[in-house]
């Protein structure tokens, strides 16, 4: 049996607890941990399998509880770093929420603090465990569309101007950064899973539609890639970051130099003439089998959280590792901060970013951050449902 502690109990821990109440005869939450105790109490209300976990206010009363296995961080980013490394050298195993931390410097502190302790490491990125998603990085390592010459990423989310009235969002200073940071995480943590570190990145950032807030509501970042055996030399993807968007359409796709596949999944595959121009009809021996490849694919057992929930209790169970760790939690925030650097310095970002990069740490980049507008409420809560 795994002991769990969760810290922090506000909205998105409502869906680790939803993934946990499938597990119970693998993992017990024997811990809440909230500075306002009343939401974990609440929490507890709502999950009777989680009724007889205590209540504490401070997650360092639990810091050395030799009882507990493995700590789940829900908290805002920014306290991220500090309460991950805090439990991994207490010798505890560690679930951090998406962003891993606000900056470079706070990843390499965690992963830092797993390695030396030797603990598992996990950063939530819970669209790697969508069915659609996972036989699509399937389909892709394939090889059959050949070498990938671009890639599009639209995450697209719409938020009302109310939402950065919630007390942490909004500032540089808590939140981390706007949309870039905090929605397209989980689609540029997608793209660095399928396509790997681009050599450099151009961008830029801007506040449309939340005068409430410092930070960006929508981005748009164009990354190059150097060659190798997957990617084509030059090959280009662009990231649009928004919460902006009516509709919330959402996609990746992947173009390769045989065909283009994409989440939600869709396939072509043009013929050339002999004058270049696509012939009438379209490759259909090749987008049968790419259909075919995908279709056999077998479905996850579960989906989003409870899947990736699921991987790490598997991880802890077996010694293995999961699908996502530290290192590519950290991969995510040095694209995302390559975008922020491109567009407040207004030129090229060659990667890797090094450790005396003034934007490697979070001191660095906040200070060089544009204010958009001056954040203007504080709400402690906000009622209403989320969206992942």
């Amino acid at each position: 049996m795994i002991n769990i502690a969760i810290i922090g109990t506000g909205n998105i821990s409502r869906m680790h607890l939803e993934g946990y109440a499938g597990f119970t005869g693998r993992c017990s939450i024997t811990a809440l941990v909230d500075t306002a105790p009343e939401n974990a109490e609440k929490r507890k209300k709502d999950f009777p399998f989680i009724a007889e976990a205590k209540v504490v206010s401070d997650y360092k009363e639990i810091l050395n509880d030799t009882s507990i296995d493995l700590v789940d961080i829900c908290t805002p980013p920014f306290c991220h770093a500090e309460i991950a490394a805090a439990f991994l050298n207490a010798g505890k195993h560690v679930i951090v929420e998406k962003p891993m931390a606000a900056s470079l410097e706070e990843c390499d502190r965690m992963i830092a603090a797993a390695e030396k302790n030797k603990k598992l490491l996990s950063v939530i990125a819970q669209n790697r465990f969508r069915g659609d998603v996972h036989k699509l990085k399937s389909t892709l390592d394939t090889g059959l569309i050949g070498r990938v010459v671009h890639a599009q990423v639209d995450s697209f989310w719409w938020r009302g101007h109310s939402y950065y009235d919630l007390w942490w969002r909004g500032t540089w200073d808590t939140e981390g950064g706007g949309c870039t940071l905090n929605h397209a995480v989980h689609h540029i943590d997608m793209l660095g899973w399928m396509l790997g570190r681009p050599a450099e990145i151009n961008a830029i950032i801007s506040n449309t539609a939340h005068d409430n807030a410092e930070v960006e509501d929508l981005s748009v970042a164009i990354l190059r890639y150097n060659g190798s055996d997957r990617i084509a030399n030059g090959a280009l993807a662009q990231v649009t970051s928004s919460v902006v968007h009516h509709g919330e359409e959402q996609q990746l796709i992947v173009q390769g130099e045989k065909a283009r596949i994409s989440f939600p999944w869709r396939v072509a595959a043009h013929l050339a003439q002999p004058n270049g121009f696509p012939k009438p009809e379209q490759n259909e021996a090749l987008i049968k089998e790419l259909n075919d490849f995908y279709g056999a694919l077998p479905d996850l057992p579960y989906g989003g959280h409870t899947a990736q929930l699921d991987n790490i209790l598997t991880a802890l169970e077996t010694g293995g590792s999961p699908l996502s760790g530290g290192a590519d939690g950290r991969l995510t925030i040095e694209l995302i901060t390559a975008i922020y650097k491109a567009s407040i310095e207004g030129r090229k970002v060659t990667l890797p970013i090094g450790n005396d990069d003034p934007f490697y740490t979070t001191e660095g980049l906040t200070k060089k951050a544009p204010r958009f507008y001056q954040k203007t409420a504080f709400a402690q809560n906000l009622s209403g449902d989320i969206k992942t």
